[in-house]
């Protein structure tokens, strides 16, 4: 059967929209009797949520019934007190991914380019095409990590913004310091540099970035983070923007009104109450990131130097083979086709099933 074709009478979406990439979410695990499946495929923290924030969301609740404080002015100071930046270099959204959709439709006419690695997170093209921008993909070096030189080198005239994903989802090596400077001394002042910071907080690395000093030294740097990674909010849909107040004042203004709910806000203030649990949950996290890795390399697997809360596999045409396999063990990944799988660090039961998987599917 042909799909109806639309009559030319009827209204019709931009030109653009038919161009839009699909956003593939990571499926739920398939159901095995007598089995426990597990969910690797979406980066979501496996800890139920920090202490206090179910009794802080369950009292926001009552208020349902209201609109949410629209300007978030305790979540700004609260944000505002954590990293010592004023609030008005802040800008709250849902999650770090509408940050990205703001960013590309406040600084980008049509026909402008973004600049960003490839692979790196699928809704980059997506933000852009929607907003009539050019898609200007440069690829990772052969480790997963960016090409920064490369990237300097694809700017042009058209270039408004360069996204920079650190640690790169779904590849996972993080830039340094040191090359993230050398690359901002060279990216022309006008354009606006975007470093998504999505999994900062499971970094541990030689000369990390520092995103807040790396902020406050340029008028043309942005960071993005997020709630639902670490702080295991990611049904609440909150992120946040750290940037020069011109920068945060445009990404407001084009905010969708009442965006974060006012549970998101009154958990996300909660998260950042818990502090000290939270540093013990990515620890833990990453102390499972670092088994799992060691135990993929000694399988006879190059994995990229992992620094998310993921591991990359770079399968190219074994990838659906890969993911039917998980599948069967009673886990689910994410795979991007004739590519790689990317797989989420979760539970230790998970973590060891993938394990299996590795060891057996290497063999085969």
């Amino acid at each position: 059967m042909t799909t109806p074709q639309p009559r030319s009478n009827t209204p019709q979406p931009r030109s653009n929209i038919g161009d839009i990439p699909p956003y593939v979410a990571g499926k739920p695990p398939t159901v095995r009797p007598g089995m426990t499946s597990y969910k690797l495929s979406s980066n979501e923290n496996p800890y139920p949520p920090l202490p206090g924030v179910v009794e802080a969301a369950q009292a926001a609740v009552g208020q349902m019934n209201r609109y949410p404080d629209m300007g978030a002015t305790a979540l700004y100071a609260a944000l505002g007190e954590r990293f010592g930046v004023p609030v008005g270099d802040l800008s709250v959204a849902t999650g770090s991914v509408g940050l990205i959709y703001q960013l590309v439709q406040a600084f980008c006419d049509p026909g402008d380019e973004v600049v960003f690695a490839w692979r790196s997170f699928e809704a980059y093209p997506i933000a852009i095409t929607a907003a009539g921008a050019a898609s200007v993909r440069v690829p990772v070096l052969a480790d997963g990590r960016h090409d920064l030189d490369a990237m300097v080198d694809a700017i042009t005239d058209r270039t408004k913004v360069v996204l920079v994903c650190t640690p790169n989802n779904p590849t996972g090596p993080s830039v340094t310091q040191t090359e993230l400077d050398a690359f901002l001394a060279r990216v022309p002042s006008h354009v606006l540099v975007v470093v998504d910071e999505a999994y900062v907080e499971f970094v541990r690395m030689d000369d990390a970035v520092d995103g807040i000093a790396t902020y406050r030294a340029h008028e043309n740097v942005v960071l993005t983070r997020t709630f639902s990674k670490a702080y295991g909010l990611a049904g609440f849909r909150v992120g946040y923007a750290v940037a020069p107040a011109p920068i945060a004042a445009a990404l407001r203004a084009v905010s969708l009104p009442f965006g974060v709910s006012t549970v998101a806000q009154a958990a996300a203030i909660a998260s950042l109450e818990s502090e000290a649990a939270l540093l013990e949950r990515v620890d833990a996290l990453v102390a499972e990131r670092s088994r799992v890795v060691a135990g993929l390399r000694a399988a006879g697997w190059d994995v990229p130097d992992a620094q998310g809360n993921f591991v990359w596999f770079e399968l190219g045409d074994r990838t659906a083979d890969f993911a039917a396999a998980a599948d069967e063990l009673g886990i689910v990944v994410r795979p991007f086709a004739g590519e790689g799988a990317r797989v989420s660090i979760g539970e230790t039961e998970a973590n060891d099933r993938l394990l299996q998987l590795a060891g057996a599917f290497a063999r085969s």
